[in-house]
């Protein structure tokens, strides 16, 4: 059975950006483009026949700090990790720990129903689910025998 698939130049454009971000980010060791301060939000983003879904990792941060938002074919999150308080009167010997805002942007796969969005936050691991819009579901034709 051959699988025609649409062809997305921006989509491919978006993941080689990616693909190079995160080259980037394993060399230096940490991000150097788009965030600010607090790192790379590391997430995986996969479909189910009803569904995308996007699972993020944002540990430190409260749920009330995460903001989502959708825009045409891009979902953005963005939030805040606010540090509690430095200690002035320590000498730091490691100080690893990152603050500050971030932003990631992806490029969603397919259309979605953002109004049934549901988002899940549990351990620093943000959970949203999305429902496929129902014109792009795969849908059956019977053949019928005459």
């Amino acid at each position: 059975m051959t699988k025609i698939m649409k062809s997305d130049p921006f989509y491919d454009i978006v993941s080689v950006r990616d693909t190079m971000d995160r080259m980037l980010d394993s060399y230096f060791g940490r991000s150097i483009a788009g965030f600010e301060g607090y790192g790379v939000v590391d997430l995986d983003l996969y479909q189910t026949e009803n569904d995308v879904v996007i699972e993020a990792s944002i540990p430190g941060i409260s749920p009330e700090d995460i903001s989502i938002s959708v825009a045409g074919e891009v979902l953005t999150i963005k939030g805040e990790v606010k540090q509690e308080r430095e200690n002035k009167e320590a000498d730091y010997h490691i100080k690893e720990r990152r603050y500050g805002s971030f932003s990631r942007s992806v490029t969603l796969p397919t259309q979605i129903v953002a109004d049934k969005a549901n988002a899940e936050f549990k351990n620093g691991i943000l959970k949203l689910t999305l429902p496929k819009a129902e014109e792009v579901k795969p849908k059956t034709i019977t053949v019928k025998a005459k």
